[in-house]
């Protein structure tokens, strides 16, 4: 089925001198556009593939305000031998890619001391406030209220043991406002989700828990509206940047762009054109796997989180998808869908009726930074050109807040917070 979205050429695009250019059209970059362009300002979106291609089309359409602590926790370094062990485990690292992701990891293992982990649970926290408040501004903008599912999520516990592991999260959540209530016995448990299997003696359940009913269709929902005001969206290749005093001239595969401001949103192919510039972030990539199946799979009431596995089962529209865990494997290695399979197996053991036969698997590449906090902020080359990458599993969730910050960077605005752990130059 047709999108609707119509693709205009680079070299056909008017370029006022106050035109400003956003790299990349998943769900970060077109809320950008679309914010930018309720501001006034005339925008053009280039990607090379065009919109929600990657990672914003796979995920699993959970806004997960509440997920606010790092990968790098302290005393995560300890798990590291464990990872090269096991390729299907919740958190690997391919031994293929073992030394280019070395670099990373050290500052991964710094990210995850006290000091710094308690900043970033801070600053991760305070993005999320004003993300949230920011999407239900988006919503009513764009008309999308049909798109969203407000049905909560239930994280699972197998067994005393393993909840009570989970306290010191649970109170840093709360002490951070999240609000949620704890449920014990599985009885207690089916009154939200039936069919679950006995092991699962605890569970959290955040009611206020937001969900779109699928990506895709999210993403294009605001590529639909910007370009209904007059946006302009173009397929090409960003092959260099040279940033001026008054201006930043782009060359693409659909030929040369001048523009006022640039900003770069393109998620894990970001750090490519940051260094044209030379900008050198330390960006890495998650790889993510799921499974999709079709109508009927399972009577799925919410989203479930498996944190003890590291995936979750999201319904979108009447499928049901599953998928999750983390691979540090960059945007090269062949994906290795032995994962996803592991992640199916198991959701089949958790929930006895679900229906695994007739899925549709994917791999999608989600761009991380070792204290798992976003990139907002200017290129230390040129004011003009601003950085909106880096949001690991959390592009969803944090795009219509990472807009409105943006948007107020580019039009010399007060941001709502402190960008400084935010910073392009903090590592």
């Amino acid at each position: 089925m047709s999108s609707g979205i119509g693709y205009s050429r680079v070299c056909d695009v008017q370029t006022p001198r106050e035109l400003i250019v956003v790299v990349g059209a998943g769900v970060v970059g077109v809320s950008i556009a679309l914010e930018l362009q309720r501001r006034g300002k005339p925008v053009l979106v280039v990607d090379r593939k065009g919109v929600a291609t990657e990672a914003s089309c796979g995920n699993a359409g959970a806004f997960a305000f509440t997920d606010i602590i790092p990968l790098a926790t302290p005393g995560i370094m300890r798990k590291a031998p464990k990872w090269l062990l096991d390729p299907t485990g919740p958190l690997s690292v391919p031994p293929a890619y073992a030394l280019n992701i070395a670099p990373w990891m050290l500052r991964f293992w710094r990210a995850s001391w006290p000091d710094r982990y308690t900043k970033s649970v801070t600053a991760q926290t305070q993005l999320m406030t004003v993300s949230r408040a920011a999407l239900e501004r988006q919503i009513e903008h764009s008309g999308g209220a049909t798109l969203i599912r407000r049905d909560g999520q239930l994280q699972l516990y197998e067994g005393a043991r393993e909840f009570a592991a989970s306290q010191a999260g649970l109170e840093l959540r709360r002490g951070h406002g999240i609000a949620f209530d704890t449920l014990s016995g599985a009885d207690e448990i089916a009154e939200i989700q039936p069919g679950l299997d006995k092991r699962f003696t605890h569970a959290v359940f955040t009611p206020t828990w937001m969900s779109t009913i699928d990506p895709l269709l999210w993403v294009e929902h605001l590529a639909r509206a910007f370009i209904a005001r007059g946006g302009q969206i173009a397929k090409a290749d960003v092959r260099a940047l040279q940033a001026a005093e008054d201006s930043v001239l782009l060359d693409t595969s659909g030929g040369a762009v001048t523009a006022g401001q640039v900003v770069i949103a393109a998620g894990a192919w970001s750090h490519h054109v940051t260094r044209a510039l030379g900008d050198r972030v330390p960006l890495e990539t998650e790889r993510g796997y799921n499974t999709t199946l079709p109508a009927g799979a399972f009577d799925l009431r919410t989203q479930l989180t498996f944190g003890g596995h590291g995936f979750v089962v999201t319904k979108l529209g009447e499928d049901v998808r599953v998928g999750g865990a983390v691979e540090l494997g960059g945007l090269k290695l062949r994906p290795n869908f032995k994962r996803a399979d592991v992640l199916l197996k198991k959701a089949k053991r958790f929930l006895p009726g679900l229906r695994t036969e007739n899925g549709t698997q994917w791999m999608g590449f989600r761009p991380s930074m070792p204290d798992s906090l976003s990139v907002i902020g200017a290129s230390s080359k040129s004011k003009r050109v601003l950085y909106a990458f880096g949001h690991g599993h959390l592009g969803l969730t944090q795009s219509a807040g990472t807009a409105e910050l943006i948007a107020d960077l580019a039009t010399d605005g007060r941001p709502a917070l402190s960008l400084d752990p935010f910073s392009p130059g903090r590592f």
